[in-house]
């Protein structure tokens, strides 16, 4: 923890010099940091009242009244005078107030052009997603869309470091778990048959939060396999949005059933099966991971496709 600390302290220091957080002329304008980011809330939201903008930036009330205080003395806003009480009038970016912000903002995007344009494509995308993921993991309930999609190149081996680092953290599944997740994985990509297999990431901003496999088994049947929710990115959905895209490519390929293998011990996985119809078909003992678990097969039955019947 100690060790933890330390490095998101460190780092911000970096970050607070870096961006100039604490200097009096942010990025050489006529305001500083607090001010930039209520500029930019006022210009984001208008029309919109001090009561949002103070919840929005976690301001006190005081402080963020002499700002709004200040941005008026300038001729930046105006109010809509309807309302008694000064905290529910909608307020507005004036001329100079657009002026004044478009400035701030054409300053602050060069300034983070400059930044990336030190970097190559890969390292911006490692910035990007390292960013987007500190974002996440402080603010899990942020609101970040996501998308399904196929994996790209690399994605895939990253998948099996990933479950097998969550998992030997939650579980204690250790080497044995790995060189499963490995063996599969480097099986996927070393006999992918690309109209009947695949494997699906989940996209949070830019950055895996999930992902899951499926694979052909012969004889009408898919396996659903690996699939797994970051922490960060749970309770979106994105569990279920996975298990139904490969029903639903299972079902337009024309199988006749998905099955899959899991564990008791994994309440919140098979709970996203049985929402989606899975039912479990078998259970039985095995010590592959050290200690005594019991597993569990899964299917569902398929529809046939579209058109046929």
């Amino acid at each position: 923890m100690d060790s933890a600390i330390e490095s998101v302290r460190a780092f911000n220091r970096f970050f607070t010099r870096h961006v100039g957080a604490i200097d009096a002329r942010f990025l050489d304008t006529d305001v500083n940091l607090p001010e930039a980011r209520l500029l930019f809330e006022i210009a984001r939201r208008e029309p919109v009242s001090a009561i949002v903008l103070g919840t929005e930036l976690g301001l006190d009330r005081g402080y963020l009244s002499r700002m709004i205080a200040r941005f008026e003395k300038r001729g930046w806003i105006g109010r809509d005078r309807l309302a008694a009480d000064a905290r529910t009038r909608p307020i507005r970016l004036t001329g100079e107030g657009r002026a004044a912000f478009d400035q701030i903002d054409r300053r602050q995007r060069d300034a983070v052009a400059h930044d990336l344009a030190t970097l190559s494509g890969p390292e911006q995308d490692d910035l990007v997603q390292s960013l987007t993921k500190a974002r996440l993991l402080l603010d899990p309930d942020a609101p970040v869309d996501y998308v399904i999609r196929p994996a790209r190149v690399g994605e895939v081996s990253q998948v099996a470091a990933r479950q097998s680092i969550l998992y030997a953290a939650s579980h204690g599944w250790g080497r044995a778990l790995e060189t499963l997740e490995a063996e599969t994985t480097a099986a996927f990509l070393r006999d992918l048959k690309p109209d009947r297999e695949g494997c699906w990431i989940a996209d949070l901003g830019g950055v895996m939060a999930g992902a899951v496999f499926l694979t052909d088994e012969g004889a009408g049947a898919a396996r659903l396999r690996l699939l797994h929710v970051e922490p960060f990115a749970r309770r979106r959905g994105i569990g279920d949005a996975l298990v139904r895209t490969c029903i639903g490519f299972a079902t337009g390929t024309g199988y006749d059933r998905i099955t899959l293998w899991t564990h008791t011990v994994l309440d919140a996985a098979r709970r996203i099966y049985a929402r989606n119809g899975f039912t479990c078909v078998a259970t039985a003992w095995h010590d592959t991971f050290g200690d005594p678990l019991q597993g569990e097969t899964w299917q569902v039955t398929l529809p046939p496709p579209t058109g046929t019947g």
